[in-house]
């Protein structure tokens, strides 16, 4: 789903004065996989997760050893998110029958995710949420918190947009919900683990290259958020040409990892003293390396050495995206019913809507 990769994917912008913390859930339910649970949840804070439910072991449990602290306050959290998980298990299954008929389906391996969440900034306060889901790995509909309505890429997700479209009294709810009750469960969650959430990792940073003719890569690694900088410059003005970003990626220590590479052919070699690969992470000075043939890793083309790290973010990556798809619809308010327990600022996961009603069944 593309929109579950791009924010699985961080690819930061310039300034890093203030942290954009999140908090996301990823449901995914599936039909015809044997090797799969057929619904899975996975909540993320910061781009680490913090709890787990699967429909094999029917449990919500905790993922870090700081989300037991939740108990302290809320003696009744995991068995409530337990049971919300179930019922969402069930919806889900029902929403992945109702899919397939929209496409003509019956037989085959089927997944069906959602994806959502809230964006907070800590210096300024900026509040965003999404609700986005996906159908086979590919969009199916959106909710757009600006408009309060619903965004249908596809023919078969008309009649389920038209259906809450015309439901504003949810649509107001899912706005309380992304704007108030999910910042307030941030918040919390950032408060249990701010050790490990709001700690500063310093970058190590290394100059790599595969062969004289290869671009130089600039590697940063080790660096904790994930929210940082990374670009060449020359004469201290960044360079916008003839440089490749690499994305953010999760290391196996619950660090990031990202390269940019500079390419060479641009660069006379009498200009290297100009230029330099600039690191900027909230809370450190600016790391500043030279471009200098010195400094410069290289194995003489032997690409092995060099691509290691990186491909290990790769995969690591690719095994938390698996982790995270995340399933079909979304709260089960039916008709909106505000006396649930997650509209009670209790549950910060909502449960999921049927994808179709009565009338739409037939």
């Amino acid at each position: 789903m593309k929109a579950l990769i791009r924010l699985l994917l961080l690819v930061s912008g310039h300034g890093v004065s203030s942290v954009i913390h999140s908090l996301k859930y990823f449901y995914t339910a599936s039909s015809g996989v044997s090797t799969f649970p057929e619904f899975v949840v996975v909540g993320i804070v910061d781009e680490v997760q913090m709890d787990h439910y699967d429909s094999n072991s029917k449990r919500a449990v905790p993922k870090q050893a700081w989300m037991e602290q939740v108990t302290r306050d809320d003696p009744g959290y995991w068995e409530r998110q337990t049971g919300i998980a179930l019922s969402n298990q069930q919806i889900s299954k029902a929403n992945i029958e109702t899919v397939k008929k929209r496409f003509n389906q019956t037989e085959g391996a089927h997944i069906v995710q959602t994806m959502y969440g809230c964006e907070w900034d800590d210096e300024d306060g900026t509040i965003d949420g999404y609700e986005q889901y996906g159908y086979n790995g590919e969009d199916f509909i959106a909710f757009d918190l600006k408009t309060l309505t619903w965004i249908a890429p596809v023919p078969q997700a008309v009649t389920t947009k038209q259906r809450f479209d015309q439901d504003r009294a949810l649509n107001e709810n899912y706005k309380n919900y992304f704007t108030k009750e999910c910042v307030d469960w941030l918040k919390k969650f950032l408060a249990y683990g701010k050790s490990t959430l709001q700690r500063t990792e310093v970058p190590r940073v290394s100059l790599l290259q595969r062969g004289p003719s290869s671009p130089v890569v600039c590697h940063a690694t080790g660096f904790y958020p994930d929210r940082v900088v990374v670009f060449w410059s020359r004469d201290g003005q960044e360079l916008h040409e003839h440089v490749d970003h690499g994305e953010v990626l999760p290391n196996h220590d619950g660090t990031f990892q990202v390269s940019v590479d500079l390419d060479l052919a641009s660069v006379p070699q009498e200009d290297w003293g100009r230029y330099e690969c600039v690191v900027q992470l909230k809370g450190i000075e600016d790391i500043s390396t030279p471009l200098d043939p010195a400094l410069i890793r290289t194995n003489g083309g032997d690409q092995s050495d060099i691509t290691t790290p990186i491909i290990i973010g790769s995969v690591v990556l690719l095994l938390a995206a698996a982790a995270a798809v995340g399933v079909f619809l979304y709260k089960k308010r039916n008709g909106c019913d505000t006396s649930s327990e997650n509209t009670e600022g209790q549950n910060p996961a909502p449960e999921a809507q049927p994808l179709t009603s009565k009338e739409d069944e037939s």
